[in-house]
Formats: C-alpha cells, sequence, structure tokens
C-alpha cells in the first residue's frame, strides 16, 4: 500500500516527530510505502512530492518545522477547485 502524508496550515513542533514515526511504524510493521505532499495542499494539486522512507526520514526529530513545507493555500477557495 501507497500512502501519502500532507501538512498544512502553519509549521508547529512535532510535526517531523509524527512523519517519522508514520513512516517508521509503516514501513518497518506493515511494508507501506510512503510519499510526502510538499508544501501543504499545493502539493496533491500541483504534482510537487518527495519519498518519504527510512533513510529521508532519518534525523529529522531535531529539526523544527515539517520537511515537507506547509503553505495556506486552500483547495476550497480556489476556482473550480474541489
Amino acid at each position: 500500500m501507497r500512502i501519502g502524508v500532507l501538512t498544512g496550515g502553519g509549521d508547529c513542533p512535532g510535526l517531523n516527530a509524527v512523519i517519522r514515526a508514520v513512516v517508521r511504524k509503516g514501513v518497518k510493521e506493515y511494508g507501506y510505502e510512503f510519499v510526502g505532499f510538499r508544501d501543504g495542499w499545493k502539493g496533491p494539486l500541483e504534482g510537487l512530492t518527495m519519498e518519504l522512507s527510512l533513510a529521508t526520514t532519518r534525523g529529522i526529530l531535531p529539526r523544527g518545522g515539517t520537511i515537507l513545507g506547509s503553505s495556506r493555500t486552500n483547495p476550497f477557495k480556489i476556482e473550480n477547485g474541489v
């Protein structure tokens, strides 16, 4: 199974820890694959992605914010959007 991860709104402490935990558990326990959507909802709307793996999430705990980035993009406020 392939799972997408998105962080929206503003950065907050702990998002990298959540991303890392989800990826580690999903890969090790279930064999899932993960893709991260970059810059909040802008990622899926514009195809901005990055691979999330054990390697790409290693060492992110002390970093603030989110490795995926965030934005204030709201798909419900885009003309002809959702």
